[in-house]
């Protein structure tokens, strides 16, 4: 990591940011949308769920064709955020039409496979030592990213919906152009010319892969799902702008996750740091159901242990993806993982959100921990190799 310029990972952080806060630039001002034109509050999910879709499909599309591992991968970036940035300059431009918010939405989420996944391949070509730390702060960015919404939305007097939209799409557009500037790592595997099936198969086939994947695939269950439950989660106790406040401070907290356990994977391993948070994660679902009526003091400490913990062991499951998946199809393998991951995620928020009004919601809480469970389990020979 040492011999990798110090420009590298600021540029790789702030074009990672910029590209993926294209996911939630609607989201932030969805309030003044259903104010203005009567849309009901389910429509934020609709509209979450497409881009989702689109994201799930864009990413099946990516790694069956191998287009990250085929084309330059900085390049696939930059056209995808600047495709990204022009779908939601034409959802600021018809925002008045559901439908073809809907199709705007759906396509950005398409275009989102080339930045999500790709800036990850774009990072393990840099960094082939001290991966874990790299992707530590590329994927807190992400995280801080998602968040920021919630802080959009706190602030949504001092900013008029329209310039939010637009100055996502600019800072998207910007992130395409500082990855440009970066160019290829140096040590960048030689481009593949045809697709890499055999390849793609080490997502099972590979003991090693196969125990990373499917302890994200055990992540995802429980991440999107609490970042949707969350303001339920504070609504019972807080409204309004500090409801919103708190959001943001949780939900970005997790950002300080990704950081300190990709600093501490170079001294343990990205397998211990991902399974400590994990099984910490999963010990704040069981204990939701005796926390949620806790003194206020209690009940704010684990869900910021919560957010801290569900978001910070993401980079090292990607590391360790990157790490022993084969080198010409590093960026395949990540955008499937990503692509069946985020399905299993759309899964676990229509369950969640569908018994939100049939169970009480610290019992509800309570059925995310089968995820973690899963993930520690299929994690625990990496961690015992010292991975």
């Amino acid at each position: 990591m040492n011999a990798v310029p110090r420009r590298v990972l600021p540029l790789l952080v702030l074009a990672q940011f910029g590209g993926t806060s294209l996911w939630f630039a609607v989201n932030a001002v969805m309030p003044d949308l259903q104010r203005s034109f009567g849309w009901p509050a389910t429509a934020v999910g609709t509209l979450t769920s497409a881009l989702q879709l689109g994201f799930i499909l864009g990413t099946l599309v990516f790694a069956l064709l191998a287009i990250a591992d085929r084309l330059s991968a900085p390049r696939v970036f930059l056209v995808c955020a600047l495709s990204g940035a022009l779908c939601t300059v034409g959802a600021w431009a018809m925002v008045d039409h559901f439908q073809a918010l809907l199709l705007w939405r759906f396509a950005t989420g398409f275009f989102l496979a080339g930045i999500y996944p790709v800036g990850m391949k774009i990072a393990a070509q840099w960094y082939r030592d001290g991966l874990g730390t790299a992707m530590g702060y590329l994927i807190g960015a992400l995280v801080l990213g998602s968040a920021s919404a919630h802080g959009l939305r706190a602030l949504a007097d001092a900013l008029p919906w329209p310039s939010i939209m637009l100055g996502v799409a600019a800072l998207a557009a910007a992130s395409g152009l500082l990855i440009l500037a970066l160019g290829e790592a140096p040590q960048a595997p030689r481009r593949v010319s045809t697709l890499q099936w055999e390849a793609l198969r080490s997502a099972w086939q590979d003991a090693k892969v196969r125990s990373s994947v499917l302890g994200y695939f055990g992540h995802m269950w429980e991440l999107y799902t609490l970042w949707v439950l969350m303001p339920l989660i504070l609504a019972t106790r807080l409204e309004g702008v500090q409801l919103s406040w708190a959001a943001f401070i949780i939900l970005g907290s997790g950002a300080l996750g990704c950081a300190l356990g990709g600093h501490a994977a170079r001294r343990w391993g990205s397998a211990r740091v991902a399974g400590v948070q994990l099984a910490t994660s999963g010990l704040c679902c069981l204990a939701a159901p005796w926390l949620m009526d806790a003194p206020a003091a209690v009940f704010y400490a684990w869900l910021l242990l919560w957010g801290i913990t569900v978001a910070g062991d993401s980079p090292q499951f990607s590391t360790l993806t990157a790490r022993n998946a084969p080198a010409q199809a590093v960026g395949s393998v990540l955008t499937l993982t990503n692509s069946i991951g985020f399905a299993i995620s759309i899964a676990s928020i229509l369950l969640f959100v569908a018994l939100t009004p049939h169970v009480p919601l610290g019992w509800l809480l309570l059925g995310l921990a089968p995820g973690p469970a899963l993930g520690v389990w299929a994690l625990w020979p990496l961690v015992r190799a010292k991975a």
